[in-house]
């Protein structure tokens, strides 16, 4: 897919990969449809159980360390960041080190939705540059802003000749899409329009993309029998590391969900390769996996050596487990547990 960098605004996805909230019909043309491009959702008109885009976004990018969020919006929309804000604190202390990212409102009333505010925000990232000295910062629009049509992009570009940190502006207004994962795609385009830098040499990274560093001592302890160092994404990243993944040899995730537009984006900009294969899941999709990583990174002997060495730990405890009455005659090679490594991914 082709993505558009110049413009900080991000299709959705209904749009761009077509996506849906429902569907009406049969499973045969359901997976007919998908392949060849004419699915289409039925319609639906009120939904209680999905969560905003805009808490997806700022989610994401509220995890990198050390940055300022600006949201430009009313005080309601903002109560939304109490939440990451916790949780990025928690997550940051968990991994011992210190996450002094900032959110900070506007406030938006009644006066700033009929007259604009423009010259308040502009005011506003002056202000946070200022008193927080943010590694980058990223100025965010709401479903206020976006039903006026504030024109926050005019604001950010001549803040930019003031400041000397990565600024960009994030259009994550939460009608835009009813697939709330667009709002993973606008964080990742967030990132890859203001902070990720052309690459000046390769490194024996891989991009890893996973909720909250999810499993990370096991994860990187299995990267290391390929030589090869996992950076996680985005949480307690820094805006330093996040300026170089694109010399990282691959990208890959633990959810194409969550990691599909930055994959494809950083393959498309600067031509590091995605990985894209089914989710690691259980031993097929494990080792199905390893061999794409092993394709893409060049680490045949390492990879098949390592999954010989862990079928024989798994194989035979899962060859325990299905004497038990009840499993018999049951087959789990291919869709069984992975006893070991792959628990951490669960």
């Amino acid at each position: 897919m082709a993505l558009n960098f110049e413009s900080s605004n991000v299709a959705t996805r209904e749009n761009h990969i077509g996506s849906i909230t429902g569907y009406i019909g049969t499973l045969g043309d359901l997976a007919k449809q998908s392949e060849c491009g004419t699915l289409k959702g039925c319609s639906r008109c009120f939904s209680q159980s999905s969560t905003c885009l805009s808490s997806c976004a700022l989610g994401q990018l509220s995890a990198i360390r050390d940055i300022a969020i600006i949201h430009h919006g009313p005080a309601g929309c903002s109560v939304a960041s109490a939440n990451a804000y916790y949780l990025d604190k928690v997550m940051a202390k968990k991994r011992g080190v210190t996450n002094d990212t900032v959110y900070v409102g506007t406030d938006m009333n009644e006066k700033d939705i009929i007259f604009g505010s423009t010259e308040a925000l502009r005011k506003m990232i002056l202000e946070v540059n200022r008193r927080y000295t943010p590694k980058a910062i990223f100025v965010t629009s709401f479903c206020a802003t976006g039903i006026i049509g504030e024109d926050i992009d005019s604001v950010v570009d001549d803040a930019r000749e003031e400041i000397d940190v990565p600024i960009t502006a994030v259009h994550c207004e939460g009608f835009k899409s009813r697939i709330w994962a667009t709002g993973f795609d606008i964080s990742d385009h967030a990132v890859l329009s203001s902070i990720i830098q052309p690459p000046k040499q390769k490194r024996n990274t891989i991009n890893f993309k996973n909720f909250y560093e999810s499993a990370r001592p096991e994860i990187i302890e299995i990267f290391k029998n390929f030589d090869l160092e996992p950076i996680f994404l985005y949480c307690n990243s820094t805006v330093e590391e996040l300026s170089y993944i694109s010399e990282s040899l691959a990208t890959t995730y633990i959810c194409g969900t969550l990691g599909n537009y930055l994959g494809n984006g950083l393959e498309e900009k600067y031509g590091v390769p995605y990985i894209r294969i089914i989710n690691p899941l259980g031993i097929a999709g494990f080792e199905t996996w390893l061999c794409e990583i092993d394709r893409v990174t060049g680490r045949s002997d390492k990879v098949e050596t390592y999954i010989a060495e862990q079928r024989a730990i798994y194989i035979p405890q899962i060859e325990e487990v299905k004497k038990i009455k009840r499993l018999e005659g049951s087959s789990w090679y291919g869709t069984g547990i992975y006893l070991r490594s792959v628990k951490s991914f669960g």
